[in-house]
């Protein structure tokens, strides 16, 4: 059973791509659906967490908005940001998945209990992955996490 599932920001729950004005104003696109996904996951009792290597005030607003509470933005060491997570919660590794897309994921990918890369992942996090999704990041790939997940436990 998966009790937690955390995720990278930049390249899984969005496209990758950071829109800047001239102003400083950041901008990222969210995919509706994988917001669905996540309040599904929560709302069954499995908890959601954004472990982003990039600070973000977008991130952070994409959490409140979500009613995401566990947030780490702006980490050099998404693993041991992850274990501690863990830890804490009182969850074994075995019942944490994590879905990411590029090099730095790759140590939490291989750590879960359910490593998962989107589609349009890096080779080497497609290659550590149990699940590689067929939807590319930001654009529904949490949400076929997020379905899996329910599912399986449900099954359970």
């Amino acid at each position: 059973m998966i009790r937690l599932v955390a995720m990278d920001v930049d390249g899984t729950l969005t496209d990758g791509g950071i829109y800047m004005d001239d102003a400083g104003g950041e901008f990222k696109r969210f995919h509706v659906r994988d917001g669905y996904g996540i309040e599904a996951l929560m709302k069954s009792g499995v908890r959601v967490a954004f472990i982003s290597g990039r600070a973000s005030g977008a991130t952070d607003r994409r959490a409140r908005d979500l009613g995401v509470t566990l947030v780490v933005n702006g980490t050099g060491d998404k693993l041991t940001d992850l274990e501690t997570m863990a830890r804490e919660l009182g969850v074994a590794r075995s019942e944490v998945a994590f879905i990411g897309d590029d090099l730095r994921d790759v140590p939490c990918i291989e750590w879960s209990g359910l490593g998962v890369a989107v589609a349009d992942a890096h080779d080497d996090v497609l290659s550590a992955a149990d699940v590689i999704t067929s939807a590319r990041g930001g654009e529904g790939a949490v949400r076929e996490v997020a379905d899996r997940v329910l599912r399986a436990n449900s099954a359970r």
